[in-house]
């Protein structure tokens, strides 16, 4: 369908999360209505909501008078049981589609069609028991990472193996019983390109985003990417490439790993907003979040311009370990914004909110938002 959802319609949003949040913040300055649904009291994106539905993702019939109450649907993180998104699908558009996050919620079924798509991969082979495993390892060499092939985000049931050769002991210890073994990539840069298509098939891509990790979990993007005119282009038409094979309506991450070739890899996809691409809030003509709004309404695409030079660092629950951190000493630093995402327990690793930073340069705004947080958040220098 390309049905055009103008403001003033009701936007439904399976999930409760900060993507929803900011999410919910762009539609209704639109001047649209949100409706989330999550089983989560006072979830950040319900803070921001017209109206919140409680209910698990597997309660049928809340699903389908949540689908009734709403013009479109859209969601916010992939872990949406595929079954939920069928029941809202027979009364409603979903937008992106079902069968995209049918493909991303797992990563073989992701691997398998980025290969069947003739695009650039590591290696990969499916490991459903310590034999398959074993002639894995024979295949793929090492080292190479182990990972479970649903549920596994910001490094959540990964291993590297190096020299170990106790498949039995390896597989027993795994929860998942289907898992997925990928060759290990000698990377310069990791990136990430998002991507929005609207339902007229028309395509925008945001700057490329450079991403730099600690523990497994996004520690800080920095836009312009320090990289070469021609990876650029190159990771926005493989980003261009996938979306149109996948016939997206809505927004696509795609992340790659920049080899010293100059070569890249897609290392993984996910259908919504994302982390690395925060900082368009400050830093972009459209951000990620309104981008999504269009996308899924069928509203043009907005100008993907970047304003300034920007960056972004995420803030983790480890911040509060000496209680409530002092927010005012961050935002001495000139330039920088604070983020916060209304959730109630701050964990270890559990991203709270976040800080961005625009600038001349991107060393300038590195510089700033790494200042900004190591005032805030000592361990973080």
């Amino acid at each position: 369908m390309s049905e055009a959802y103008l403001p003033g319609a009701r936007i439904g949003v399976m999930g409760g999360g900060q993507l929803g949040r900011m999410f919910a913040m762009a539609a209704r300055r639109m001047g649209y209505r949100v409706e989330v649904f999550t089983p989560e009291e006072n979830s950040p994106a319900g803070q921001f909501a017209d109206l919140t539905r409680i209910a698990e993702y597997t309660n049928e019939a809340a699903v389908r008078r949540f689908a009734q109450d709403v013009d479109v649907i859209t969601f916010e993180f992939e872990n949406v049981p595929a079954e939920t998104v069928g029941w809202c699908a027979k009364s409603r558009d979903v937008r992106p589609a079902g069968a995209i996050l049918h493909i991303a919620q797992n990563r073989l079924r992701e691997k398998d069609f980025l290969a069947g798509a003739g695009l650039p991969i590591a290696p990969y082979r499916a490991v459903r028991n310590a034999y398959e495993l074993a002639d894995a390892i024979e295949q793929i060499g090492r080292p190479a990472i182990l990972k479970t092939a649903a549920f596994g985000y910001d490094g959540k049931g990964q291993q590297t193996i190096n020299t170990r050769d106790d498949f039995d002991e390896i597989w027993n210890a795994s929860s998942a019983d289907e898992l997925v073994l990928e060759a290990s990539v000698d990377f310069v840069a990791e990136l990430s390109v998002i991507v929005a298509r609207g339902a007229d098939g028309a395509t925008k891509t945001f700057p490329v985003c450079e991403n730099i990790h600690r523990n497994h979990i996004l520690d800080l993007t920095v836009v312009p990417a320090r990289i070469d005119a021609e990876v650029e282009h190159a990771a926005a038409a493989l980003a261009c490439a996938i979306a149109e094979r996948l016939e997206l309506v809505g927004l696509l991450a795609v992340e790659l790993f920049l080899k010293p070739d100059g070569e890249l890899l897609v290392n993984e996809l996910a259908p919504r907003t994302h982390n690395s691409g925060h900082w368009t809030i400050e830093g972009c003509a459209t951000s990620q979040f309104e981008q999504h709004v269009r996308a899924v309404c069928g509203l043009p695409l907005g100008s993907t311009e970047i304003l300034r030079p920007s960056a972004m660092a995420n803030i983790l629950g480890d911040a509060w370990q000496n209680g409530e951190p002092d927010w005012s000493k961050a935002l001495h630093t000139e330039g920088v914004h604070l983020h916060l995402y209304g959730k109630q327990e701050p964990r270890p690793r559990r991203k709270m909110g976040h800080l961005t930073a625009v600038g001349a340069t991107a060393e300038e705004v590195i510089a700033r938002v790494t200042k900004a947080r190591a005032d805030l958040y000592p361990e973080a220098k």
